[in-house]
């Protein structure tokens, strides 16, 4: 959905090939280093199926009740490999999707809102285990058409995780979810929250995030600072619990913008396979 050659690609023809324009986006976050590989790829190296979907030499597919990712890419820009599986089991499951929007265009579904993960990389070599997180947005148009920007945050302490994501549409109503799934299968909408603000990203990006009354939040580590989007690790409190997880701002109209689009190939490489 962030790919400039798609968005050129609809620039020319409102009927052009989403599948013509896939990748596997891998991000590895590191105390020395950080790896990102995010190679787009066309129709002839897409399979899919209900169970399994393949883009060139990556995969994901579900086994045994849990859900196998196996990748081997190229790092951009340096061009260093990165490979390895991992495996997410879910603890929590959520079978409800979201609509973004009014005209219910857009959904977001919290499939595993609560999940473990093991990883086993080979390029890096390296193994560790965790909490993961799974979901899936899907949309029936590009997301600078229907909205301005979000923001979205997950957290998780012992008791529960918190998700919200604040929606800002280009006209409309704000939408705003918070939602707490319980460890046990219970889940509560409309956790109560209050905007708070976060240190400025260097490319200036304004990041708001909703919070536990009484309770500041605190910014653990940036871990994407681009022009239009930023991934960052938080610390705040929601229902009396402090919690860490990520936080995400998007802003749609920097994204459509023609600089922006321009930058993104540099991070975003196109494979002739």
């Amino acid at each position: 959905m962030f790919s400039p050659y798609y968005a050129a690609a609809r620039a020319l023809s409102p009927r052009a090939d989403p599948l013509a324009h896939c990748s596997m986006n891998v991000a590895l976050y590191g105390p020395a280093r950080d790896h990102w590989a995010f190679t787009e790829r066309g129709r002839a190296a897409v399979q899919r199926d209900e169970h399994a979907l393949a883009i060139g030499p990556s995969a994901m597919w579900w086994e045994g009740g849990a859900l196998v990712i196996e990748f081997d890419e190229t790092t951009a820009p340096f061009g260093s490999r990165l490979a390895g599986r991992v495996r997410i089991y879910p603890e929590e499951r959520d079978g409800t999707p979201l609509s973004l929007d009014a005209e219910g265009k857009h959904c977001w579904w919290p499939i595993a809102p609560a999940a473990r993960a093991e990883v086993e990389l080979t390029h890096p070599r390296l193994r560790f285990r965790g909490a993961a997180y799974h979901d899936a947005n899907a949309g029936d148009e590009p997301l600078e058409r229907a909205f301005e920007s979000w923001t979205w945050s997950r957290v998780a302490c012992r008791e529960r995780a918190v998700i919200t994501y604040d929606v800002i549409p280009k006209g409309g109503a704000r939408r705003l979810i918070s939602r707490s799934f319980e460890r046990g299968g219970q889940v509560h909408d409309d956790v109560p929250v209050v905007e708070r603000s976060l240190p400025p990203t260097r490319w200036g990006l304004d990041r708001r995030i909703q919070v536990g009354a009484g309770t500041k939040p605190e910014l653990l580590r940036t871990l994407e600072d681009t022009p239009f989007y930023s991934r960052s690790m938080v610390r705040a409190s929601y229902l009396g619990s402090p919690a860490v997880g990520v936080h995400e701002t998007l802003s749609l109209g920097r994204f459509a913008s023609s600089w922006v689009q321009f930058l993104l190939p540099f991070r975003m490489k196109r494979s002739p396979r």
